[in-house]
């Protein structure tokens, strides 16, 4: 009996996603457990396992395809000598067109919520080149090629069996933009049109309902990093030099767990407004920013205040890695109850954050730099960061906003706590 393989829900905010690439073609057997396609949602890309087994009959949603909404049906599954149906109910899927004209959005990336779907925006077609040849691609390659305007066809993939990954997009050339000539004689270049990707559009909503409705404040504080950095030498210099124990403690590492004991001792700031109360967590999920090609997303350590730097350390390692590989599961990002932003890596002297709703705070982490201090009636020199907190002041107040980076300056300052 022939069965409809639907659009699974690959998180429970999820209403619709694109089908970015099918793992198994018409006519083939498919067997319970086999990857049969991968799915972009708006927080990653993921590979969808076989729940019957039968064959491919029909592939009702090709490739590229925009817009597929959650449950409605993408292929047939027929059984060995089945007559493959001729219609099937599905809703309605946009596909691939040139972008309309719109004015571009940055934002950094929040936790996922519930909202109406948005007009499908068209992405760039990643199933065939203009000259009728199949592309293989990675999801990945296929984003960064649309962001640099790319044509995919005339790559030579270094994968397995000529696939195009990542490396070879971002070492080819982007295509020339076409030119308009004005009556004058110039000849300006045309913007090149990025359409935008379902994280995008979902980092530019998000972020522009939280500038909007939570009144933000913010608390800037200067914290010596000086004795911090003393002590990530010492740790770091007691690693194995190979083998299993091997690590590197990084100062990323070190604010985790500095924030997470903060917020144990000002758990005032671990909480989320809602219009009928203020719910305070028990449990310190620390939420940390990570670029990633078309946004940014927001793994989580998850009980920070309770591991050890190490722990930590292999754990953000790990969630970073598969986060710009597009591998998290879903209860890696989803969730959260504080998050930082460190961009100390770009020598940034500092910057607020936009607040991750429904999270009442982020910490906004710049560059260490040396700087001329007053101690007493002296002069010295010292590695400064300054810290900026951006706070819901709905559910925080001023007062408890300045007592808790205050707290954090001196765990950063006095850093033994973070490894007894």
């Amino acid at each position: 009996m022939a069965t409809n393989i639907l659009m699974p829900a690959l998180s429970p905010t999820m209403t619709e996603g694109t089908l970015s690439r099918w793992l198994k073609k018409e006519g083939d057997t498919v067997k319970s457990g086999d990857l049969i396609a991968e799915i972009e949602t708006d927080k990653a890309t993921m590979e969808v396992e076989a729940v019957d087994e039968g064959i491919l009959g029909r592939i009702v949603v090709p490739e590229g395809s925009e817009g597929v909404k959650v449950n409605s049906p993408i292929a047939i599954l027929v059984e060995e000598g089945e007559a493959v149906p001729d219609v099937v109910e599905s809703a309605p899927v946009q596909k691939a067109a040139p972008a309309p004209e719109t004015a571009s959005q940055t934002a950094v990336q929040s936790a996922p919520a519930q909202a109406p779907a948005a007009p499908a925006q068209p992405q760039a077609a990643p199933v065939a080149a203009s000259h009728g040849k199949r592309v293989f691609a990675s999801p990945l390659a296929r984003r960064i090629a649309a962001q640099k305007g790319i044509d995919l066809a005339a790559l030579k993939g270094s994968g397995p069996n000529g696939r195009i990954l990542r490396r070879d997009v971002e070492n080819a050339k982007p295509v020339e933009a076409p030119a308009t000539v004005t009556a004058g004689g110039s000849a300006p270049a045309e913007a090149r049109r990025v359409p935008n990707s379902s994280m995008r559009k979902v980092i530019a909503r998000r972020l522009s309902e939280s500038k909007q409705n939570v009144p933000h404040f913010y608390v800037s504080v200067d914290i010596e990093l000086d004795a911090l950095l003393a002590l990530r030498g010492q740790l770091n210099a007691a690693s194995p030099s190979e083998g299993e124990g091997q690590f590197k403690i990084s100062v990323n590492d070190m604010m985790i767990k500095a924030v997470a004991l903060a917020l144990r001792d000002c758990p005032g700031l671990n909480v989320q407004f809602t219009e009928a109360e203020t719910l305070h967590f028990p449990d310190i999920d620390i939420s940390m920013a990570v670029s990633i090609p078309d946004g940014l997303i927001t793994p989580i350590i998850r009980q920070a205040d309770r591991k050890t730097l190490r722990e930590i350390s292999e754990q953000a390692r790990d969630l970073a890695k598969r986060a710009r590989d597009g591998k998290l599961k879903p209860e890696e990002f989803q969730g959260g109850t504080f998050s930082i932003s460190n961009m100390g890596m770009f020598g940034v002297r500092e910057f607020a954050a936009i607040i991750n709703p429904p999270q009442a705070g982020i910490l906004a982490i710049a560059a260490g730099e040396k700087r001329a201090v007053v101690r007493g009636d002296q002069l010295a020199v010292a590695t400064v960061m300054t810290a900026t907190l951006s706070v819901d002041h709905r559910a925080v107040d001023g007062a408890l906003g300045a007592k808790w980076l205050n707290a954090l300056r001196d765990i950063v300052q006095n850093p033994y706590r973070l490894v007894i």
